[in-house]
C-alpha cells in the first residue's frame, strides 16, 4: 500500500492483506494498516471505515491483542457503518477472552435489542458462547437465528451460512444432550 494515502479500499485490497497477514503471521502490523486505512478512508469506499475497524480488530484477535480488538470494535461500533459481523458480536467474544464476562454479555443483550442481526453475526455468537461454555446461550442465539432465516428466500451464499448456522446449532444441541427437532431437519447431512 507504500506512503500513498489512500481514500478507497477495495474488497481485493482488504483481501490481499488478509492473506498477507495468514502467509506472514503478521497480525499485529496487518492490523495497524487496517486502523490507518480506515482512519484515511472516504464515505465512497467500497469498504467501510467501519468494516476496516472490524477487519483490524480481527486481526488483533489472531495476535491475541485483546484490548487492541476490544478498541478497534468499539471504533466500528462508534462509525455505526455496516460491518459482515456486527462489531458489538465481535467485541462480546474479543471481551470473554479478557474474562469481562458482564461487559460481553451487555454487548450482547443490545445487539439482541436491536435490528435482526445477520446470518455471519448469529454464526459468530454461537460458536463464541461454545467456545466459553455457555451451550445454553449458544443454542439460544443459532436457534434464533435459524429460525429467523429459515423462512427467508436466501441466495445460494446465503443458503450454506444457514446450513453451517444449522450444523453448528446440531453440535451445540447434541452437547446439551436435546432431541432433535424441526430445525434438525432441515440439515442435510
Amino acid at each position: 500500500m507504500g506512503a500513498t494515502r489512500l481514500t478507497q479500499v477495495t474488497t481485493a485490497e482488504l483481501d490481499r492483506l488478509e492473506f498477507h497477514a495468514v502467509r506472514s503471521g503478521e497480525h499485529s502490523r496487518i492490523a495497524a494498516q487496517l486502523l490507518d486505512l480506515a482512519n484515511q478512508v472516504d464515505a465512497g469506499s467500497e469498504v467501510t471505515r467501519a468494516e476496516l475497524f472490524v477487519r483490524a480488530g480481527e486481526q488483533w484477535e489472531i495476535a491475541q491483542e485483546f484490548e487492541r480488538a476490544c478498541a478497534a470494535y468499539q471504533r466500528a461500533m462508534d462509525d455505526g457503518g455496516p460491518t459482515v459481523v456486527d462489531a458489538h458480536a465481535l467485541s462480546a467474544g474479543a471481551l470473554l477472552q479478557l474474562d469481562e464476562r458482564d461487559l460481553a454479555y451487555k454487548h450482547l443483550k443490545r445487539l439482541e435489542k436491536g435490528v435482526q442481526p445477520g446470518l455471519q453475526t448469529h454464526i459468530h455468537v454461537a460458536e463464541v458462547l461454545y467456545a466459553h461454555d455457555d451451550l445454553e446461550g449458544a443454542e439460544r442465539w443459532a436457534t434464533s437465528g435459524a429460525r429467523w432465516f429459515g423462512n427467508r428466500n436466501l441466495s445460494p451464499y446465503a443458503r450454506d451460512l444457514f446450513d453451517e448456522l444449522l450444523r453448528i446449532r446440531f453440535r451445540i444441541r447434541t452437547d446439551l444432550g436435546l432431541a432433535e427437532d424441526d430445525l434438525d431437519m432441515l440439515l442435510d447431512f
